[in-house]
């Protein structure tokens, strides 16, 4: 596994909130993912993440089956390789070797509510245009809602490749791989365990009562967008109207896409706008140059990453808006 922009801390040094992430990911999940190591120099990021994965996609009873259909559809629509190759490999841990194949295919799978929770799952892209919504359990809404962040970190931070050469897409390796991780993908977890990682934050959202997943979005809402704190108002301004009116299209030449968008910006934020931009809505188009020209202002790796999340938690919550508006 290569890291785009910078490596992390190793995880045997880990200390404090990050240690307990990386401990309790270790006991639930599958250990500390590179996803998770990369967010490991802003904490509070890595925390409210780990928090809404575990509580949406692991702890309850909902379908797991089910939850990981539609991490996998997400990330499809996202254009996470990664991401898709992960949770392929956790379906055949879960025992769902066909329906495995058929999505890392892309096809359509013959169950009809697969069938629909693929097609709910892909058309949350764009909500608006889909007029897209919700009539799912907290769980699997709050999971779609997870790796629509989560793409977004992966692709702008980390290589595409789980495994050398890319040797996760083949069949034998995920089959094997998924065998490897089946007594964890189906051993049941509890909800909330997560919750004492978390700062204290403002309520949940309609959309999630006052469940685990509802408490985790919310932390992680609140503490991705607080990188926008590192643009002024004009750039801030800039990308959520952006997020808003282009609803998650994505831009053919994102690099040529992005200097038209951010020629009205003051010239200290445009380099920040565009990285930003990027990263809600074609992260694996941040490229070294971009990141080389932000750390002239910026050079702490952690600036880099709050500014990643926020432009990936705008996105997110584009969606994630569509449900408040359902709950009105």
């Amino acid at each position: 596994m290569t890291y785009r922009f910078f490596t992390p801390v190793p995880t045997k040094a880990a200390t404090g909130r990050t240690a307990e992430v990386y401990q309790q990911s270790r006991e639930d999940f599958l250990g500390p993912l590179p996803t998770f190591q990369v967010l490991s120099v802003v904490p509070e990021v890595l925390a409210a993440t780990w928090s809404l994965l575990r509580e949406a996609l692991i702890a309850g009873d909902a379908s797991r089956v089910e939850r990981e259909l539609v991490a996998a559809a997400v990330s499809r629509a996202n254009r996470c390789q990664f991401c898709v190759d992960a949770h392929v490999l956790l379906l055949h841990a879960l025992g769902e070797h066909a329906l495995a194949e058929v999505v890392a295919r892309g096809g359509t799978p013959p169950d009809p509510r697969h069938a629909e929770l693929v097609r709910w799952a892909q058309a949350s892209r764009s909500p608006r245009a889909a007029d897209w919504s919700s009539t799912y359990r907290t769980e699997v809404t709050g999971t779609l809602l997870a790796f629509h962040f989560i793409n977004r970190i992966v692709s702008a931070l980390l290589d595409p490749d789980l495994l050398p050469g890319g040797l996760q897409r083949s069949p034998l390796v995920r089959s094997v791989g998924g065998r490897l991780y089946a007594r964890a993908a189906r051993e049941p977890r509890d909800p909330g365990r997560s919750l004492p990682l978390l700062e204290a934050g403002p309520p949940p959202p309609t959309w999630a009562g006052d469940s685990p997943v509802g408490v985790a979005y919310a932390s992680l809402r609140t503490a991705a967008t607080r990188g926008g704190d590192l643009l002024g108002d004009v750039a801030r301004q800039t990308v959520t109207a952006a997020v808003r009116w282009e609803d998650g299209r994505f831009p053919a030449r994102p690099a040529d896409w992005a200097v038209d968008l951010v020629r009205d910006v003051p010239g200290r934020d445009r380099i920040g706008t565009r990285i930003a931009l990027l990263a809600a809505f074609a992260p694996s188009a941040i490229s070294v140059g971009d990141v080389a020209l932000w750390r002239l202002s910026h050079p702490a790796d952690a600036d880099l990453v709050r500014l990643v999340a926020y432009g990936a938690i705008t996105a997110t919550d584009h969606v994630a808006q569509a449900l408040a508006s359902a709950h009105l």
